[in-house]
């Protein structure tokens, strides 16, 4: 196959891979290169590390589709940094796990009145961490920005020194490596870890609830990087007095430093996001098309990326140009001319409808995959949906905390943006409740 020929696939599974998933679509796939393409494998060079792990953690499955799709054939992509690229790159130092998202910077960070505090202190600790603001505590409702700026914290933290070394997790995975540690006998190494870092950055502390030896690890964690002047910056979805069976020690220190809260973004704010995130995927859209986004969708910032990624998806599909029209099409299923109250009851009689089990299966403590699922959708759904708390929605569903239904959404989200038919799945669910929905709940 001759040179002209291969870019001509390349550029082709390029536009198949955004048409199969949306979703994960970005605009800086105009800057990934062909390497090779010979014995079933086409080998694709991006810019940079954190690319490169958005590439094979969010896209794999999509990009192998594309290929076979366009050349017929079964081939299998891989990625890898460009060579020039990495000659260039200055050489990663610290924790090799250390996993940022290539969205997630201050400069696709979008400041407004609810944010603005929040923000100004990510970017002052980037300056001079350890010196103000420690710890930081950013508490907030899911899908807020929280964790986009615990990301752009550590991008800049990097930047500046690149022999900073950062420990950046959720809470559930310290949780996690501190009970692996103890079942090893590795304790000493576990402490080694996460005491002797520069930074320790840490999404939704709140999975410490009720964890009381998670606690006391914790507790003198970060006692020993306070007192050596390390950056201490934790992420919630409620203020520290809030995070029930949480010890008054950790409760005290958490608020040592700065508590900030982000609250969901002003209707202006929500224009200026829905343009920023049709950037990124290379989406141009019109003021009027953003306006009529951000004026139907207001809870939080997943509601507005959903939206973009419906809008994304029905242009591919059908080849039309974005008119407001073509929006309010591919957000039928999302939004309405009427806006009604969604109950629990609804959700879960839509969910298990489609799954065909019971209510009493939901509430049950059986924990097999046919009926986790549902569960767990019914968590994100009502999350989504309704105003209810974590702990009523866990009432509904068995009496389960708040912990459990966060966990619950985090994954469903998670899912439904990068498989597509769990996108589906959550969009058609989605539109059966609204439609049906009484006023109350």
């Amino acid at each position: 196959m001759a040179g002209s020929q291969i870019e001509d696939v390349f550029a082709d599974v390029i536009e198949r891979a955004r048409v199969l998933d949306p979703a994960n679509a970005r605009r800086w796939f105009d800057h990934l290169c062909i390497l090779q393409l010979n014995n079933g494998r086409l080998q694709i060079g991006c810019p940079d590390e954190a690319k490169l792990r958005f590439l094979r953690d969010k896209c794999q499955s999509g990009f192998n589709l594309a290929a076979q799709q366009v050349t017929g054939h079964l081939v299998v992509v891989e990625f890898s940094i460009e060579a020039s690229q990495r000659r260039q790159a200055r050489p990663q130092t610290g924790r090799a796990d250390l996993k940022l998202h290539p969205d997630y910077t201050f400069e696709n960070f979008v400041v407004g009145p609810s944010n603005r505090l929040a923000h100004a202190s990510c970017i002052a600790i980037s300056q001079s961490p350890g010196d103000t603001y420690n710890p930081l505590f950013i508490y907030g409702n899911s899908g807020l920005g929280k964790t986009h700026l615990l990301h752009a914290v550590c991008y800049e933290l990097k930047d500046r020194d690149g022999d900073t070394t950062i420990q950046f997790l959720s809470c559930e995975e310290f949780v996690n490596r501190f009970i692996r540690a103890i079942e090893e006998g590795n304790l000493a190494g576990f402490q080694g870890q996460f005491r002797s870092v520069d930074a320790i950055v840490i999404d939704d502390i709140q999975f410490l609830s009720e964890r009381e030896q998670s606690q006391e690890e914790f507790f003198h964690t970060f006692n020993a990087l306070y007192n050596n002047g390390k950056q201490i910056i934790l992420s919630c979805d409620r203020s520290p007095a809030e995070i029930s069976s949480l010890e008054e020690r950790l409760i005290s220190r958490f608020s040592w430093g700065l508590v900030t809260r982000i609250d969901p973004p002003s209707y202006e704010t929500r224009i200026a996001i829905v343009q920023k995130k049709a950037h990124l995927r290379g989406l141009e859209i019109s003021d009027e098309i953003a306006e009529y986004i951000a004026r139907k969708l207001q809870t939080n910032i997943r509601e507005l990326e959903g939206a973009l990624t419906s809008v994304y998806a029905v242009m591919n599909t059908t080849g039309e140009p974005v008119t407001l029209e073509l929006a309010k099409k591919a957000l039928a299923g999302q939004i309405g001319p009427e806006i009604k109250s969604i109950s629990i009851t609804e959700i879960i009689e839509a969910v298990t409808g489609h799954f065909d089990v019971r209510l009493a299966d939901l509430q049950s403590k059986r924990r097999s995959q046919s009926i986790t699922l549902p569960r767990q959708i019914c968590m994100y759904l009502a999350r989504s949906l309704t105003r209810h708390s974590l702990e009523e929605i866990g009432g509904h569903l068995g009496g389960r905390d708040h912990t459990t239904v966060m966990h619950a959404c985090n994954k469903i989200s998670e899912v439904g943006r990068r498989d597509t038919e769990m996108h589906a799945l959550l969009t058609e669910l989605t539109r059966q409740i609204t439609q049906v929905g009484r006023v109350g709940g």
